[in-house]
C-alpha cells in the first residue's frame, strides 16, 4: 500500500488541534438560520466579498460597495468575480481533471490582464523546469484522490503549492485561491462554497504572505506556519457567514 504523502503533516505540532477547531467553527457557522430562508442571497454576498478579499490580495483593493454598485472595472476585479461565480459549477470537475479546470480558472482570472494567447497556458517554469512540472503532476494526483487527510489539510496545500509555483501569467494568487476554494467545495467540507477563506487571509494579509513564503521553503516549521495560517483563516471565512447571516436577517 503506498503511504499517504500527506498523512506526515498531520504530525505537525498543534496542526490537528488546529484542524478541529476551524472544522467546528464551519459547522456552527453553517447552522445559522439565515440559511434555511435566505441561503442564495448569503451565498451571493460570500461571494462577493471572497472575491474582492482575492483581487485585493493580488493588489487590487476595492470597496465591497463600489464591486456591488458595478462601479469597478479594473480586470483583476472583475476577473476574481468571474471566477467566484464560476466555482459551483467546476467543484465535480475539479477532483477529475484539475489541470483543466486550472486553465479554465486562468482563463477567467486573467481575461483582459494577460495576452489573449497567455490564457490557459501554463507559463515560464510549469513549461520548462522539470521539477516545478513534476511537482504540478503531484499535486493533481493529490486532488484526484492521492491522500486521505482533511479536506482542510489538501486544500492548504493545493493554496500553497500555487502560490510557490504560481504557474500561471497574471493574477496567478487568484487561481490559488479558487482552486483551494474548490477542494472545500468538491470534498464537501464547505458544500455550499460559504466559507470566505479569502476574507480570512485577506484579513491576516501579512500572516498570509509570511506563512506562504515560509510554506515555499518545504521545511517542517514552513509548512506548519501555513497549516496554521489556514486554519485560521477558515475560522475567519466562517465568522463571514455569521455576519452576513446575521445582517440579512436584520434588513428583514
Amino acid at each position: 500500500m503506498t503511504a499517504d504523502p500527506l498523512a506526515p503533516l498531520l504530525t505537525l505540532a498543534d496542526v490537528v488541534p488546529a484542524v478541529d477547531r476551524a472544522r467546528d467553527r464551519v459547522d456552527q457557522a453553517l447552522r445559522h438560520r439565515a440559511l434555511r430562508r435566505h441561503g442564495g442571497q448569503v451565498a451571493a454576498e460570500i461571494s462577493l466579498r471572497s472575491a474582492v478579499a482575492s483581487a485585493a490580495l493580488e493588489g487590487y483593493v476595492h470597496e465591497w460597495e463600489a464591486v456591488r454598485a458595478g462601479t469597478v472595472t479594473d480586470p483583476v476585479a472583475q476577473g476574481a468575480l468571474r471566477v467566484a461565480g464560476a466555482l459551483p459549477g467546476l467543484a465535480d470537475r475539479w477532483p477529475k481533471a484539475p489541470r483543466q479546470v486550472l486553465a479554465r480558472l486562468h482563463v477567467l482570472a486573467a481575461r483582459g490582464a494577460v495576452a489573449e494567447d497567455a490564457l490557459g497556458r501554463p507559463a515560464g517554469g510549469a513549461v520548462d523546469d522539470p521539477a516545478t512540472a513534476a511537482r504540478l503532476d503531484a499535486l493533481a494526483a493529490l486532488v484526484t484522490g492521492g491522500t486521505s487527510v482533511s479536506p482542510l489539510v489538501l486544500a492548504a496545500v493545493v493554496h500553497g503549492e500555487l502560490l510557490t509555483l504560481r504557474p500561471f501569467a497574471g493574477p496567478s494568487g487568484v487561481v490559488a485561491r479558487a482552486a483551494a476554494r474548490l477542494t472545500l467545495l468538491s470534498t464537501g467540507f464547505d458544500p455550499r462554497g460559504l466559507v470566505a477563506v479569502d476574507v480570512g487571509h485577506h484579513e491576516r494579509e501579512p500572516e498570509y504572505v509570511g506563512a506562504a513564503g515560509a510554506f515555499a521553503t518545504g521545511t517542517p516549521d514552513g509548512v506548519r506556519a501555513w497549516l496554521r495560517h489556514y486554519t485560521a483563516a477558515i475560522e475567519v471565512g466562517a465568522d463571514q457567514i455569521t455576519a452576513v447571516g446575521d445582517e440579512v436577517l436584520a434588513a428583514g
